[in-house]
């Protein structure tokens, strides 16, 4: 398992300097973050209009 993750690290990061792979792992996980803030306003969003929906 380790080598695996060894093997997909190398492919998805070749040819990469290595502040350019850190500038992508940082946005990767920017991304996620504001993946998981759509997600939650979206949840939020929806118990709302429900919410509305029951009051009229």
């Amino acid at each position: 398992m380790y080598r695996e993750t060894i093997y997909r690290w190398r492919k998805k990061y070749r040819g990469f300097s290595s502040s350019e792979a850190k500038r992508l792992k940082a946005l990767e996980e920017e991304n996620a973050r504001l993946k998981r803030l759509l997600a939650e306003k979206e949840l939020e969003i929806q118990a709302l209009t429900q919410v509305i929906k029951k009051n009229f």
